[in-house]
């Protein structure tokens, strides 16, 4: 009880009175220092039938940005894709392939344990061709057709950058805004801000890539609440006979004897919460219900059966088989149609050590059409207007080769300091490309974006101030920007 600074959780029949005063010290911390959008989300959702209250209707009344974009589509490329083989194009470097890199632009940078030891650095050039598409001009990989088709759809930031040279703590700063894991993923600040549009499904749904190889693991830390109650947790989709776990009825169970369970359930958990008010108590009751409504809606999302072929012919071959990334590419849009607030795909693989033309031929081959498909798919349906699109990695890759150069091979190690990402859709501008890096893509020279400057003007775009968006734990208040990020106006619309 220690941790409640007054006691009006007491909910003691005396003191029913004490309930509906609130302390101006309660109330300061409670709306002054910024909860955000979240009542507001309360408001509009469907769960919002009840009166609000003063501190709702006080919280509603802030002046907030105008939202752009009302959902988000991540698709996240886990392990770090490479800018030379995919949209950083560097046609400089084939005169000094294979020589040394020069001090001067490493400028004693500090290099993983994987290539610290090497004698020489070599330079690698890309060997694939880059060519110019769309009205835009704009230089993409040969790695990439059916991307380069649909580039002037896209906002490309060459210039991101992250203080975080390996896989665990990148994807984890990418995802939460700290290297260390225990903070709230993207997903989850972004369904604690806006709350849910559709009272049937999660508002943050995760999918990942049955197809990819599985270079490096993924956590569900990254998908979780951290210290946000759990109901803004994100809840994995899975390909096969049980797509989200612990959601079927036990064999001989009726639907009726889970309404009547879950009745008795909520009284239960009604009592527990009178003496203490343990806000994980509503969120355990949210949830419950929540999955009640999910036995009935996700089979109906799941089922991809109805799409026409030519829905199967655009996402290609892989989309017909649940679970790979172009079937997931699929099932976002499904999601989205369903308002859905943000869904994060994962597709491992990336990270090429070594090997590196076959790994990104086999890569890119997996993601190209069923992304492009996506941003089709969404803009005829009238849905990219309103969503988000981004795509990329938690860092890029090192100019030079790890080991050795051969004809037709080489690697390239992990290089936080730049790396390309784009978006798409709601809120950014088309056919744009932002931030340069210098001959070597070793170093940024303009514009450079980092990741909390990202998660800033991702939560810009959906009408959220990032440093508004609080949450009090172990006394302190905690933001996705920690106390970092600028919105980046310059891409913005």
């Amino acid at each position: 009880m220690g941790h409640h600074h007054h006691d009006s959780r007491l909910r003691l029949p005396e003191m029913k009175d004490e309930d509906t005063r609130i302390d101006r010290r309660d109330f300061l911390t409670r709306t002054g220092m910024g909860l955000g959008a979240l009542a507001l989300g309360q408001l509009l959702s469907p769960f919002g039938a009840k009166a609000a209250t003063f501190e709702e209707r006080f919280m509603a009344a802030l002046p907030r940005i105008a939202p752009k974009a009302k959902k988000v589509v991540f698709l996240f490329m886990a392990g770090g894709p490479s800018q030379f083989e995919t949209f950083d194009y560097k046609p400089g470097l084939s005169k000094l392939q294979g020589t040394h890199l020069p001090d001067s632009v490493r400028r004693g940078q500090r290099l993983t344990g994987m290539s610290g030891n090497q004698a020489v650095l070599p330079v690698a050039s890309s060997p694939y061709q880059f060519a110019q598409h769309g009205k835009s001009r704009t230089w993409v990989s040969e790695l990439l057709p059916y991307t380069a088709q649909v580039v002037d759809e896209l906002c490309i930031i060459k210039s991101m950058h992250t203080e975080q040279i390996n896989h665990d703590p990148a994807i984890t700063f990418f995802q939460t805004g700290h290297q260390l894991p225990g903070r709230p993923s993207i997903g989850s600040w972004i369904s604690y801000g806006l709350g849910s549009e559709n009272k049937n499904l999660p508002a943050f749904v995760v999918l990942v890539s049955k197809n990819a190889s599985k270079d490096q693991p993924l956590y569900a830390r990254l998908w979780g609440n951290g210290f946000l109650p759990s109901e803004h947790q994100g809840v994995q989709f899975r390909s096969g006979p049980d797509p989200v776990l612990f959601l079927k009825d036990p064999e001989g169970y009726e639907g009726a004897d889970r309404q009547e369970m879950l009745d008795y359930l909520k009284k239960l958990n009604e009592v527990q919460n009178q003496p203490w008010g343990d806000p994980e108590v509503n969120a355990r009751i949210a949830q419950y219900e929540l999955a009640f409504r999910m036995q009935t809606s996700v089979p109906g999302v799941l089922d991809t059966s109805r799409e026409p072929d030519e829905v199967f012919d655009l996402y290609g071959p892989d989309s017909r088989d649940n679970g790979t990334y172009a079937a997931n590419c699929l099932m976002a849009r499904k999601l989205l149609e369903k308002d859905v607030r943000f869904v994060q795909l994962y597709h491992q693989g990336w990270d090429h050590h070594g090997s590196l033309p076959k790994g990104m031929e086999y890569q890119c081959k997996q993601i190209d059409r069923p992304t492009a498909a996506l941003i089709t798919d969404l803009k005829r349906r009238g849905l990219l207007d309103e969503t988000l699109v981004v795509w990329g990695g938690e860092f890029g890759r090192t100019v030079y080769s790890q080991g050795r150069i051969s004809p037709d091979n080489y690697g390239r190690d992990h290089h936080p300091r730049c790396f390309s990402l784009w978006m798409a859709g709601a809120g950014v501008k088309k056919g744009f490309s932002f931030g340069e890096t210098d001959e070597f893509s070793y170093n940024i020279v303009k514009n450079p974006v980092d990741v909390h400057d990202f998660q800033a003007t991702l939560l810009h775009i959906l009408g959220i101030d990032h440093e508004q968006l609080t949450y009090k734990f172990q006394g302190r208040r905690f933001r996705l920007t920690d106390v970092h990020g600028k919105v980046v106006k310059d891409i913005l619309t």
